[in-house]
């Protein structure tokens, strides 16, 4: 197709905006089912490499393509997302697709619905790619844990993406997808956004229903969007936030216009510095980084305001002991009887139960299944759950006392750069101990947003954790936005 001397190709190649992609299939400059194919085949050129795409919905995204143009071509109004190539995360069901959360035990589940996030998405008409890589069940923060491969960095193969959430950070990187959809437990959104140069979104606990969602920890997982820029992920996230009465916990306060919001000029809020997240075991680069965030912030009218939360030196073991507390009793679901892989070593009812779970479940995964059980025994329950539970309560209170003062708070995404494949797996403490800057506000239920604030000597990315009161995730993407303009973006 070429139009008005723009190919479909040139749309694809030199990445546009979603608003600019919207614009020009509304107008008919731009075919949503030739961007579509356009993407599909840059997914066949690169997912051998990146190993982002694990299984690809094509009947059904061409067919949704056909119906925007179709709409276009009438003059019919277009959703806020008509056309736009997306994926979506492998812990989201969505109707007729594989749904392997990355893990050999669901081999073969295909779910019979849609998420909510999938619903919405497509009723704004979003063309869905196919499902993307992550770690099993979203446990691990380097995507390595998958049981199909690990992910490798777009802009540095020889890097982890991060994790969970990985390959819809590097689906976004390379292109792959215009935006993308990812969940965070304890930094699996913000976390990958920031190894790979995008922007990744925190909602707020309860913003966007979890319906359709393969559980890990159920009081700390939350769906959000990845894009390369703070406007389009504000518009994904409005379209994908507010109530749904299928999933009690979802929030029925309105959704803001959060694509208008992040325009607005900051001058005059008030951002609060951490000192807990500044301290020892923060990589030099990553402090310059962040620090020269924080100074165009204060360049744009912010008053930067240094604050305490203590609590945080606690955050890594009580996040490590609720989390795998919940994902015991989540996973109890996965036995070889109802779905799923099957055992075929199994002489007893029994034998069938622990062969299947030995045999489906990665080496991750049964540790994190072990270390919650232990912790929910009893015996131990008091003595490690229930004061994990205590210190999650004095992390939200210390929070809600830090909002009083200041209108956001600012933070390294990542203590630590992208790093080498393989360089962590052999040690999970260290792997665990990297999640301090974000495990704290999935504690407190808070928002957040990572976005881009610079880059290593070696040209490695670097993010920036803005982080907002409750459903104050308008004050999070004009502080992020902020951010993002003062690099000319």
């Amino acid at each position: 197709m070429q139009t008005d001397a723009q190919t479909t190709e040139s749309f694809v190649e030199t990445p546009k905006t979603l608003a600019e992609l919207r614009s020009a299939i509304a107008s008919g400059r731009l075919k949503a089912t030739e961007l579509t194919a356009e993407y599909y085949q840059r997914i066949q050129q690169k997912n051998p490499r990146l190993n982002v795409y694990l299984s690809l919905t094509k009947e059904r995204a061409l067919a949704q393509a056909a119906r925007v143009d179709a709409a276009a071509a009438k003059g019919d109004p277009l959703g806020p997302l008509a056309g736009i190539p997306l994926g979506i995360k492998d812990v989201l069901v969505m109707q007729g697709a594989p749904a392997t959360a990355g893990s050999r035990i669901l081999q073969g589940y295909q779910p019979p619905y849609d998420a909510t996030a999938v619903i919405r998405l497509e009723a704004a008409g979003a063309v869905l790619l196919g499902k993307i890589n992550c770690d099993e069940f979203a446990m691990g923060s380097s995507n390595e844990n998958s049981a199909y491969g690990p992910v490798r960095n777009p802009v540095a193969p020889d890097r982890v993406p991060g994790g969970s959430s990985g390959g819809s950070a590097a689906a976004v990187a390379a292109n792959m997808a215009v935006a993308t959809l990812g969940t965070d437990t304890g930094g699996s959104i913000r976390q990958p956004a920031s190894f790979c140069g995008v922007v990744g979104v925190l909602p707020t606990y309860g913003r966007v229903s979890r319906y359709g969602l393969i559980a890990f920890a159920s009081s700390l997982d939350r769906i959000g969007p990845f894009a390369a820029n703070v406007r389009d992920a504000a518009t994904l996230l409005g379209v994908i936030a507010g109530h749904d009465p299928h999933d009690a916990t979802s929030s029925p306060a309105p959704v803001p216009d959060y694509a208008t919001e992040s325009d607005k000029p900051v001058a005059g809020l008030r951002i609060g510095v951490p000192a807990e997240y500044f301290g020892e075991g923060l990589d030099p680069e990553v402090r310059a980084a962040v620090e020269s965030g924080i100074d165009a912030l204060r360049a744009a009218g912010c008053i930067i305001q240094p604050i305490s939360l203590p609590t945080t030196k606690y955050a890594i073991p009580a996040y490590y002991l609720v989390a795998t507390a919940e994902a015991s009793a989540n996973l109890a679901r996965f036995d070889g009887v109802r779905y799923g892989y099957r055992s075929p070593a199994s002489a007893t009812l029994s034998d069938m139960y622990r062969h299947t779970r030995d045999e489906g479940f990665g080496a991750e995964v049964k540790r994190r299944i072990l270390l919650g059980t232990y912790a929910l025994s009893a015996g131990y329950y008091d003595a490690y759950y229930l004061k994990a539970q205590q210190v999650r309560r004095l992390l939200a209170e210390e929070f809600l006392r830090a909002f009083a003062d200041v209108d956001a708070i600012v933070t390294p995404t990542s203590p630590i750069p992208p790093f080498k494949l393989g360089e962590k797996s052999g040690d999970p403490l260290a792997m665990y101990l990297a999640d301090i800057d974000t495990v704290t506000a999935s504690l407190a239920g808070i928002c957040g947003v990572s976005v881009p604030c610079g880059a290593t000597a070696s040209g490695l990315p670097v993010g920036m954790q803005v982080l907002a009161a409750h459903l104050q995730e308008s004050t999070a993407f004009r502080v992020a936005r902020a951010v993002e303009a003062s690099q000319g973006k």
